[in-house]
């Protein structure tokens, strides 16, 4: 299945997109980088907060009682 694509715009001062153009830079492109790198920092905070909340649950296990989990496991 082919990816679906939206139309976002923005309106900056004209001043802005023509210097930014002179100096061979595409605001769209600029944009969509911002819009994709946001959504990343945004994704890697979550995963962060998830990966913490696991650490406090693991922490609560006893080593031993993994390695008797683990031996239980191998007996079957």
């Amino acid at each position: 299945m082919g990816r679906k694509y939206v139309t976002v715009s923005v309106k900056i001062p004209k001043e802005i997109k023509d210097r930014l153009e002179r100096a061979g830079i595409s605001p769209s492109k600029v944009m969509k980088e911002a819009l994709i790198n946001t959504l990343k920092e945004i994704e890697l905070k979550e995963l962060m907060k998830e990966v913490n909340e696991l650490e406090n649950v693991l922490a609560k296990i006893s080593v031993e009682k993994i390695v008797e989990s683990i031996r239980e496991d191998r007996e079957r």
